[in-house]
């Protein structure tokens, strides 16, 4: 069969649910010695069919969702949150972050990033971290900072390492800072805390050691993007959710996680990667995605990239020496 965009269409997601839920089930229960889940509820599809499936693995009283908002948070994002939590019946916390961000510096570190490039930068300002398209002939790939100004003006300048490395730093405390109170409500009800990464995020590394990369059971890591949002259909996510925009909603601007990491639509990336996953030829691959022969191989390239760059996420602390009593 030629290819398409059919290869990633699940047959029976019902059963699929059900075997996810199944796994969850054996793990938190016999493997982590858990009564339940903890799900970082963030108003998007992932956190939203984790969700769905924990509540299908446990039931709703075995299952705890947090909303962690911040400073430069997206007041949709909670409107969404609330909605799921209200959907599923799940018990929910609210966790402010934005008084530990400040008091641990993150907002002071992001503002004082942006001036290394934009040196009259206030904290008023709107800011978003930008990539060039990977279909661009002459790309480089180097990051930019969009603003905003108050009076609405718009300008992007390139990032120097400096600049981009300390933004990231700083931006990071959002996602560990998150985990933290996740570990705390798992365990004070004795649960075990539910990763949300699809497959496209935990193959190209899309996560923050220690923070969103760091849970007890991941069980959406195997599934592309489109197969997340076909299988959150399937159990009953609402409509909303499921027709909503992957965004990243970590800056003050809106953006999409394609301006921001992969740099195509997500539907794109994850023809690509599988294509790449299964060795089909970039000929076969470019009149599906409607682009060139010579851009897919661009993409092939950065997936490759992005797993040799982003190795050290996955991997867990290294020893010295081996302690083969421990890691029977």
């Amino acid at each position: 069969m030629s290819f398409s965009r059919n290869v990633l269409e699940i047959a029976n997601l019902e059963a699929a649910a059900d075997e996810i839920a199944g796994i969850l089930r054996r793990q938190v229960m016999q493997d982590l010695r858990r009564k339940g889940l903890v799900v970082g509820i963030s108003g998007g599809i992932d956190s939203a069919l984790c969700t769905a499936l924990a509540v299908r693995a446990f039931g709703k009283d075995k299952v705890f969702g947090i909303f962690m908002p911040e400073k430069e948070s997206s007041s949709e994002s909670g409107d969404y949150g609330q909605l799921l939590a209200d959907k599923f019946g799940v018990k929910t916390a609210t966790e402010d972050l934005a008084p530990g961000l400040r008091a641990n510096g993150c907002y002071a570190h992001q503002d004082e990033a942006i001036r290394m490039v934009f040196p009259d930068y206030t904290s008023d300002w709107k800011f978003k971290i930008v990539i060039p398209s990977l279909l661009g002939e002459a790309r480089l790939n180097v990051s930019r900072v969009t603003v905003q100004r108050p009076d609405g003006s718009v300008e992007t300048r390139s990032l120097t390492l400096d600049a981009y490395l300390q933004l990231v730093a700083a931006t990071n405390f959002k996602q560990r800072t998150r985990t933290m109170f996740e570990y705390y409500h798992a365990d004070r009800l004795n649960y075990a805390v539910c990763g949300t990464p699809n497959r496209l995020e935990y193959d190209q590394g899309f996560f923050v050691k220690g923070g969103d990369g760091l849970a007890d059971v991941k069980p959406i890591a195997h599934l592309y993007k489109v197969q997340v949002y076909a299988m959150a259909r399937a159990l009953g996510v609402p409509a909303e959710i499921c027709n909503r925009s992957p965004t990243t909603d970590t800056f003050s601007l809106p953006q999409g996680q394609d301006e921001f990491y992969y740099a195509l639509p997500f539907a794109d990336m994850d023809l690509c990667l599988y294509a790449h996953n299964h060795k089909v030829a970039a000929e076969e691959v470019a009149p599906v995605l409607g682009i060139t022969a010579a851009q897919v191989e661009r993409v092939y390239k950065d997936i490759e990239a992005k797993r040799r760059g982003t190795r050290p996420l996955h991997l867990a602390p290294l020893l010295a020496i081996p302690v083969p009593e421990i890691q029977k």
